[in-house]
């Protein structure tokens, strides 16, 4: 979205958010896995993106994770940055997306939604605030509030969680949260690992 208004309406729709689901391959990760001998795979996730879900975090925002595969690797990121719903093995996205908006009591505009191709596009035309990795299927773009310009695993959820805090001003708020926490450092062991 380039011209005035639209970014008038993206600043809008991102006001509102208090819960931002994430979708996982192509979004929180690149896309690619890894095939090991062993038969294992393995997943690469970018420390950018960790940062900002845990800025989310302080920031008082609901996080949640709506994935159509199910990954060790995936669900342990997520305990160690602390989302708060994961769901794995999920191919109608819309049935956790419903509970979880119950669970919290929000409505449908308060809710962002960040992904990357088609099993995404239902839920991204239920939700407030859509957001498109930079390197997302067309569809997705068009459905979309915003566009990240970083690509899926390669910072993108940060820049979309970095816009959402700078709309709602949260900044002080997340600086505040750091400075009084007496596990300064197992956060940034959270960020990086």
């Amino acid at each position: 979205m380039e011209n005035g208004d639209d970014m008038m309406d993206q600043k809008e729709f991102a006001k509102k958010v208090k819960l931002i689901i994430m979708d996982v391959d192509g979004t929180l990760s690149d896309g690619r896995f890894f095939m090991m001998p062993n038969g294992q795979s393995i997943k690469s996730f970018d420390v950018k993106d960790g940062t900002g879900v845990i800025f989310a975090r302080l920031a008082g925002l609901k996080t949640a994770i709506i994935t159509g595969k199910t990954s060790k690797q995936v669900k342990k990121r997520a305990e160690e940055l602390q989302v708060d719903d994961y769901y794995e093995g999920v191919y109608n996205k819309t049935i956790p997306f419903f509970e979880l908006i119950k669970k919290y009591g929000l409505e449908k505009e308060e809710v962002a939604y960040i992904g990357d191709d088609i099993g995404d596009a239902e839920v991204m035309g239920m939700v407030g605030f859509a957001a498109a990795v930079g390197d997302a299927h067309p569809l997705i773009k068009r459905v979309s509030h915003y566009i990240a310009k970083r690509y899926g695993g390669r910072g993108a959820v940060r820049e979309v969680i970095d816009f959402i805090l700078d709309v709602q001003e949260q900044w002080t708020t997340i600086f505040a949260e750091l400075k009084k926490s007496s596990d300064w450092e197992e956060i940034f062991k959270e960020i990086n690992s």
